[in-house]
């Protein structure tokens, strides 16, 4: 691997540094999107059953703020539980937008990455382009800066390719998973107004029949 590094000449330090950052973003955000932390299966039905029994508590919303980002919406939701269904529904839909914000944390980074590092191959190509141009003199041409030239141009260009290619794959795939997790908690968030705004409706009508 060293020898390759050599052989690719300084301009491939800069690209080795991207996939570097790249590789640890791939890393965090697939630990991050996790369908299991982001938007847990069990949680509507055990926060529909907790608000069945106890209703809204001040602990209950502490525990869904630190549960995961659909815990939050759904706290955030909870909270104007008295409100109307307007209002709830606002509420939910401002602590969405915080929160698909959160989870495309450096997807900007990854795309930036994706699309620079042919760049960056190609100023790799150039400088070693320059390289082979100056092996030739009128004394005749250079055979080792011949060669080392061509090695960084090829190099660079295939090291480029080699981080962009899987970098825009990856970059794709979190951003069409981002859309799938918002899309699933915009729904479970609908489904808990309502039968929160449904459960309040009836108690309402309940109580006026009994005065």
């Amino acid at each position: 691997m060293l020898s390759l590094i050599e052989a690719a000449g300084w301009p491939v330090w800069p690209i080795i540094f991207a996939s570097i950052i790249a590789l640890g973003i791939i890393g965090e955000r697939m630990w991050s999107l996790r369908r299991s932390s982001v938007v847990p299966r069990d949680l509507l039905p055990r926060v529909l059953n907790e608000y069945k029994r106890s209703g809204v508590t001040q602990e209950m919303v502490i525990k869904l703020q630190q549960h995961s980002p659909l815990g939050r919406i759904f706290a955030a939701g909870l909270q104007n539980e008295t409100s109307t269904r307007e209002i709830m529904k606002e509420s939910i839909e401002e602590a969405g937008r915080v929160i698909t914000h959160d989870l495309d944390r450096n997807l900007t980074t990854l795309g930036t990455i994706a699309a620079l590092s042919p760049l960056m191959g190609l100023f790799g190509t150039l400088v070693g382009m320059i390289e082979i141009f100056g092996s030739n003199s009128p004394a005749g041409s250079n055979p080792a800066q011949l060669a080392y030239g061509i090695s960084v141009a090829l190099y660079n260009a295939a090291f480029g390719i080699l981080v962009a290619i899987p970098s825009m794959i990856f970059y794709r795939h979190f951003r069409a998973k981002v859309d799938a997790l918002t899309i699933e908690m915009e729904l479970q968030s609908l489904k808990l107004v309502e039968i929160v705004q449904g459960a309040r409706a009836a108690a309402n009508i309940k109580s006026e029949y009994s005065a």
